[in-house]
Order: structure tokens, then C-alpha cells, then sequence
């Protein structure tokens, strides 16, 4: 039985182990900040900025 090389050096099966545990540990952190972000409520500012108060909200000023 032949396995996919991933990683290859002096640890043998070890390198595979640790080449996909790292690659499994990249993909928890990445859907726990995931989880984390759609959790949070959206950072919408209640308050007009000063160039745009008074004006139409489909229509701002560029500078």
C-alpha cells in the first residue's frame, strides 16, 4: 500500500502526521474566527458624517 507523499524527511510517517495536523489546525482556527465574525453585530454608525448631512443618501460628495 502506497500513501500520498505530503511532506517527506527524516520523520517518516511522522512528517504526514504533522504536516496534516498543522493544515487540520489551520482549518479549526479558521472557522472558529469565521463563527466569531458572523456572530458580531455589524458596525453601521448611526451617526451622518458631517461632508454628507443635509444631502440625499443616494448621492455623496467625492473629494
Amino acid at each position: 500500500m502506497q500513501f500520498f507523499v505530503l511532506a517527506h524527511g527524516a520523520l517518516g510517517i511522522w512528517d504526514e502526521v504533522i504536516f496534516i495536523g498543522v493544515g487540520v489546525l489551520f482549518l479549526i482556527f479558521m472557522v472558529i474566527s469565521w463563527v466569531r465574525s458572523r456572530a458580531l453585530p455589524p458596525d453601521i454608525p448611526n451617526t451622518p458624517h458631517p461632508d454628507t448631512a443635509g444631502h440625499d443618501e443616494a448621492h455623496f460628495r467625492l473629494d
